[in-house]
């Protein structure tokens, strides 16, 4: 016991005496810089890992505003003797991006396109610089930059000349280093220079000139023997036949000898006519076979692809999502160019005869080709799951070999794998010999399998006369593992060409020279398991109104990650595709992740939040997932879910956030605004008799914002109205039968028999008025129940009300969602099982029946059963659900959707259904119906109780402002502003006093 209290006193002292360090060094580095210097906890939980395996807690994070800020930081840390790495989107898979001391964030501010010279060829950036927006500048001058990772719309220039990025197009245009002219930099000494090429007495680095003399035939022998050897510093360009080039040789050394303060990089011309012929094989093997011989074509790029991965990917995001594919099982995708179309589809055809492949299919650039390129650019994080849905690991991410040994090395590789009894998904850069694997290696507990592997691994890969890494570098993964490619002169040659430029060893310490183990510092061993919460049981569970038992859980059953929250949320691997922001005027695929897209912090983007979660399960940072910092960190969550449908590894904040609510408060008082706005439907209930006298003590603005305010609601909102005759009541009063109440809607007054047995043979379909609906916008179910009587329907309103648990599922407050969903089951579940259409008109509303409540009631049939039966407006239109959904009625023979060809639309996609039922059906109607459309990407920015919420009212009309503002102020006077969720509806009114109207009713208006 005395040792215990002895060692708990002393690791307190510790952490005191870290913490009086860190804000020494940040008082330092405050009083030289502008920009800002953060060593909060949460900010240090969201840099502490990259997109690798690693885990590595920095001291504090600086976001330098210039090059000046550079300079300052790096000279205080020198003299403090501070260690320090250099950091950009954070997408590095080695653990490039992490380390003690100091990160030094480059993208926030250091992102300009300095120039483009057109007639030189050149552009120069900052570090901070995304690739996609040098991309974008150059394009007008009919020019662009070679290497083009697959990470492109996040992935900084910086990161890339670290790494020595390459993408599919290097084996056209090379990698980062042969595009680079020359480098600003500062070095370990703090001597800051512009390295380039041309210099044989390299005079900015004293000694290297001697350095490079004195071991000529070794590095001629041992480095830069094909073009992926990545691994390694690469010293073959300061030979004098290779132009005693200094910037290139700097280039892939991951930050350990410079930092990078601008960039003047060599830019490509456009290809004319790239053209995208995609060969079948047998099996991945066989297609890497029949590389080399291809090679000769001169194609801008070929890539590998493996069936495996197709049907992940189609799994994920639909049969559409894939364009038919040649037979085969393993194929190439291989891009070529000419200055027409026609030269560029001769070359198509020419490689597809000389090839070996079973089948052969041409895509010229369009949607197919497009889809094509968003399989391989999703790939890592889609890879990051086996077909059996384990967790995939980097690691062994990006080894490469000659391409003419790749297909014999692909068969040892799988031999490998197969002895270990592990899986993964290869693809990559076969016209390189560089192959990406993420492999389900166990890392639960321990690395000493991870270990092991590797280092097999690497003896494989030197067998093959290959390099660890094809891309993207060594870092934490690979470095140890050098001496098994290298000689023991070579690793001594890049210790001493570190010790020129950072004697020190201040610079990224730990990678390449003097490199941390393979093992040492995994984040996954370390982090604790967090089972799914079980149900309380007795008198208490009885009197809290516990779940039912049978379900299992109290929160979400996170079937898909083994019952667990850790596991959970370590899907995400950090990819930072939730990083991607979208170009003026809202034009993107991704709705993904709004927050971000309106502050640019890492603190309010999905992998920020998720390293914030992973810290807090480990629990040695964070303590735990009522901690202060998870809660500010998921504070600007909208919980939109997009990033369950955009992120590629599948992580769903959103139901994270909601279970984190649930575990926080569960038996303890909660915010205001969680019972004023989580119970909204309870509260539209029971203000539904005495509306017409709630809504006009509730109209002047002084009560407003008073009412708001002691809500917990920021008062610059405006309080909803409700219904002074809620659909319900409507209905059951007779109004959709010309006030006979008990007639069946479409039947006459004084003829009921015979409208009964008319009626009898037409299909049925349940017009679910959910709350929102049913209290606040009636005009639309109204409108459903015209929609569902002209296309032939018995509209089938059910006599209780069944509320999906919505706003309380948004609040955390399971319990309670778990209660209503009960009763919904209750209501609804008998026509689900019988085949009946369940008709959803709230998106929000209906996602949940689609999504949320399988997860909540796993085991309960009448889930899965109403999970299937529930449709949209859009895809009973067009007679197609989603790909589990029930067969859905024929509607009437003479049954045609109303011309819409008068009708121009601002179009905002409901976050919730873009993400769980998709928007393709909606597409399809408004299309085949001859509407003019302008259809937006990106989230409103209310995202229902979120923009309501106080301290969130900025953030909601920023991330409006990304592309819903803009729009409907460019709209033209009698266009439409067509939304289906209430809360979109809201947010255009709120903020440009324009109404909307939802789908169902613009088609009930032309009937």
């Amino acid at each position: 016991m005395a040792q215990d209290e002895a060692r708990l006193a002393a690791e307190a002292e510790a952490d005191d005496a870290a913490a009086i360090a860190r804000e020494a060094v940040a008082g330092a580095l405050r009083t030289v810089l502008a920009g800002e210097v953060d060593h909060s906890t949460r900010r240090r939980a969201e840099y502490s890992t990259d997109a690798s395996n690693y885990r590595v807690v920095p001291d504090m994070v600086v976001f330098p505003e210039s090059s000046d800020d550079v300079v300052a930081a790096r000279e205080v840390l020198r003299e403090l003797e501070v260690p320090v790495t250099a950091r950009g989107a954070g997408t590095s898979v080695a653990g490039n991006a992490v380390g003690t001391g100091v990160v030094l964030d480059f993208s926030r501010h250091l992102g300009a396109v300095l120039d483009i010279d057109p007639d030189a060829r050149t552009a120069r950036v900052q570090p901070g610089t995304v690739m996609s927006t040098l991309q974008a500048a150059a394009k007008p001058h009919g020019l662009r930059f070679g290497p083009d990772p697959s990470t492109q719309n996040r992935a900084t220039l910086g990161g890339m000349i670290g790494n020595n990025a390459c993408g599919p197009h290097a084996v056209a245009y090379g990698r980062t280093a042969d595009n680079v002219v020359s480098l600003d930099v500062i070095d370990g000494r703090g001597r800051r220079f512009v390295a380039g090429s041309g210099d044989p007495e390299f005079a900015a680095v004293p000694g290297l000139k001697e350095l490079v003399r004195e071991n000529l035939a070794l590095i001629r022998t041992e480095f830069g023997r094909f073009g992926r050897q990545v691994s390694g510093y690469s010293l073959e360009h300061l030979l004098p036949e290779n132009g005693s080039n200094l910037a290139r040789a700097l280039v892939g050394t991951e930050g350990t000898l410079v930092t990078v303060c601008e960039a003047t990089l060599s830019l490509v011309p456009l290809p004319s006519a790239p053209t995208l012929v995609v060969l079948g094989y047998p099996d991945m093997a066989t297609a890497a076979d029949d590389v080399p011989a291809l090679l000769g074509f001169e194609p801008l790029a070929i890539e590998g692809l493996d069936a495996r991965l197709v049907d992940v990917v189609r799994r994920a995001a639909g049969a559409q999502s894939v364009p038919d594919l040649p037979d085969g099982a393993g194929w190439l995708m291989i891009e070529v160019g000419g200055e027409t179309q026609n030269e560029a589809l001769g070359r198509a055809q020419a490689i597809a005869a000389a090839s070996s492949a079973l089948d052969t299919v041409v895509l010229p650039a369009g949607p197919d080709a497009a889809r094509m390129w968003q399989i391989r650019a999703d790939g890592a994080g889609l890879a990051g799951r086996t077909p059996s849905g384990e967790q995939a690991w980097p690691g062994w991410e990006d080894s490469a070999v000659p391409p003419e040994k790749l297909g014999a090395y692909l068969r040892d590789l799988q031999a490998l794998m197969d002895r270990y009894g592990v899986d993964g998904l290869p693809y990559g850069h076969f016209g390189d010999g560089c192959i990406h694997l993420r492999i389900d290696i166990p890392m639960e507990t321990s690395g000493s399998i991870l270990r092991t592997f590797m280092h097999d691994a690497a003896e494989l890969v030197a067998r093959h006369g290959g390099s660890l890494s094809g891309e993207h570098g060594d870092g934490r993964a690979r470095s140890e593992l050098l001496p098994l490619i290298y000689s023991p002169e070579a690793i001594r040659l890049m210790e001493r060409f570190k010790a020129l430029f950072d004697p020190d060893d201040l610079m990224n310490p730990g990678v390449v020279v003097r490199p941390r183990a393979v093992d040492q510092d995994l984040r996954r061993p370390a982090a604790r398991p967090t089972p799914s919460a079980t149900p309380r049981t007795g008198v208490v569970a009885t009197l809290l109104g516990g779940p039912s038992a049978r379900t299992g859980y109290t929160g979400f059953g996170f079937a898909h990650d083994h019952h667990d929250l850790t596991t959970a949320v370590h899907r995400c691997v950090g990819v930072g595709k939730c990083r991607v922001v979208p170009e003026p005027g809202g034009t993107t695929t991704s709705f993904m992740c709004p927050s971000y897209q309106a502050t640019r912090d890492e603190k309010d983007v999905t992998r920020g939040r998720a390293r914030v979660l992973q810290e807090a399960v480990n629990g040695n940072l964070v303590g735990g997932l009522a901690a202060p910092e998870v809660h500010e960190s998921l504070d600007l969550c909208l919980s939109c879910k997009a990033c369950s449908s955009d992120c590629p590894a599948g992580v769903d904040m959103a139901q994270y956030k909601s279970e984190v609510l649930h575990r926080t408060y569960q038996g303890r008082l909660r915010p205001i605004d969680h019972y004023v706005l989580g119970w909204l439907p309870r509260w539209a209930r029971l203000v539904g008799p005495f509306s017409r006298l709630v809504n006009k003590v509730l109209k002047p603005r002084w009560v407003q914002k008073a009412v708001l305010w002691a809500g917990g609601m920021d008062p610059r909102r405006e309080m909803v109205t409700f219904a002074e005759v809620p659909f319900r009541e409507w209905w059951r009063r007779g109004g959709a039968t010309g006030g006979v109440p008990g007639l069946r809607v479409g039947g006459t007054p004084g003829h009921e028999g015979e409208t009964a047995a008319r009626l009898a043979s037409k299909p049925k379909v349940v017009l679910w008025a959910d709350s929102f609906s049913d209290s606040m916008a009636p005009s639309v179910p109204r409108a459903a129940v015209d929609v569902l009587t002209a296309m032939g329907y018995e509209a089938v309103v059910p006599d209780d009300g069944a509320c999906c648990g919505l706003t309380w599922i948004s609040t955390g407050q399971l319990d309670g969602a778990r209660r209503r969903l009960e009763n919904l089951l209750r209501v609804l579940g008998p026509y689900a099982v019988n085949g009946i259409p369940i008709l959803g008109l709230e998106p929000s509303c209906t996602a949940v029946l689609r999504s949320d409540l399988v997860d909540l009631f796993p085991d309960d049939p009448r889930a899965l059963a109403v999970s299937r039966a529930v449709v949209t407006v859009a895809e009973l239109l067009t007679g197609e659900g989603g790909p589990d959904t029930i067969p859905l009625p024929a509607p009437s023979p003479d049954w045609t959707v109303p011309s819409l060809e008068d009708v121009t639309a601002v179009v905002q996609p409901h976050c919730h259904q873009y993400s769980v039922m998709g928007f393709a059906a909606d597409r399809e109607v408004l299309a085949s119906s001859g509407a003019q459309v302008k259809e937006l990407a990106g989230c409103c920015g209310l995202a229902g109780n979120f923009g309501m919420q106080k301290g969130h009212y900025d953030v909601s009309v920023a991330v409006a402002e990304n592309a819903l503002l803009p729009a409907l102020r460019a709209a033209s006077p009698g266009d439409v502003y067509l939304a289906d969720g209430f809360s979109c509806r809201t947010q255009a009114d709120d903020l440009a006093d324009v109404q909307g109207k939802s789908l169902v009713e613009l088609i009930a208006e032309r009937l």
